[in-house]
């Protein structure tokens, strides 16, 4: 397969460029109703960055997209399920459920190791949550993301497919990013990721770090005990756990790489240099260890 072909494929992938224009109509909607409750919902200097660091992070990711994309292919000739599994009914519901399963794992990892912490934690970065914030995407996770859907092709699905169901996944992610819904009908907060959970997800409060890594299914974070209800007793408070206060999207997509860089060169051991790479943020050599299980640990919080 061709570099052209790759790209004529990728070109029918029309689920993200078809709802930029739905994304951006849905912020000045948000943007209209929440501005008399909240007139510092939208501030521009955020919003500015935000959008910057969704467009670097798709110039970011072409790249590993094409490789993704033809790793999928190969994967896919060589699956023994590739001449069962076509574009059916059912195969597009198993695929739904596959890709969901590979976004928790990729999101979760996102949070539980450093070096792909840094990756992700633009999108943490804010103190504001709209879907502005939505479009803060990770720029350095773009690097490693499809290595957690390497696995779905051996299963027979081809790589458009794949790429069309991981593009409506984020599609949906977009509206979860917002204050103006407090609660859906409970059956539906029960499943899926709703905007009260992904809430909980970008707060930095103790209780809610780390948690509720959902794209579409909130059941994984249930089954593998990474779930935590939002509480009306404490209001998510959005942000890092030590914001870094600058509106240079340089700066935002790059800082915790440096403050990687720092801890290794100050740690003497090779052991731990590799903690500080590859254990989760807020694990230190000789300083109080402020990783979010000891915290929850310390308050005696699940």
């Amino acid at each position: 397969m061709t570099l052209q072909n790759i790209i004529e494929q990728l070109q029918n992938d029309k689920a993200i460029p078809f709802a930029i224009p739905i994304f951006l109509l849905s912020m000045l909607v948000e943007w209209y109703i929440g501005k008399k409750e909240n007139p510092e919902l939208y501030q521009t200097k955020d919003l500015l960055v935000s959008i910057s660091m969704g467009i670097f992070s798709g110039i970011v990711e072409f790249f590993p997209k094409i490789l993704a994309f033809l790793a999928f292919f190969y994967l896919h000739e060589i699956s023994p399920l590739k001449n069962i599994v076509d574009r059916q009914w059912w195969a597009w519901i198993l695929l739904f459920f596959f890709d969901d399963f590979a976004y928790y794992w990729f999101h979760r990892l996102n949070h539980e190791v450093r070096l792909f912490w840094a990756g992700h934690v633009p999108h943490h970065s804010s103190v504001k949550y709209n879907y502005g914030t939505a479009l803060r995407q990770g720029v350095g996770e773009r690097i490693h993301k499809f290595i957690f859907w390497l696995w779905i092709p051996l299963l027979g699905f081809d790589a458009l497919m794949i790429f069309m169901m991981m593009g409506l996944n984020l599609v949906y992610q977009f509206f979860v990013h917002t204050d103006l819904v407090y609660k859906l009908p409970l059956w539906f907060e029960r499943i899926f990721n709703t905007p009260s959970h992904h809430r909980v997800h970008h707060a930095s409060n103790t209780r809610y770090l780390d948690r509720n890594h959902a794209g579409v299914l909130i059941i994984w974070d249930k089954l593998f005990g990474t779930f935590s209800e939002e509480t009306e007793k404490e209001k998510p408070v959005y942000g890092l756990t030590t914001n870094i206060e600058t509106y240079n999207p340089l700066q935002v997509a790059t800082h915790e790489y440096s403050a990687i860089l720092k801890d290794v060169m100050r740690a003497k051991s090779w052991k731990d240099k590799l903690k500080y790479i590859f254990y989760s943020p807020g694990w230190s050599h000789d300083g109080k260890d402020l990783r979010a299980k000891t915290l929850r640990k310390q308050m005696k919080l699940n």
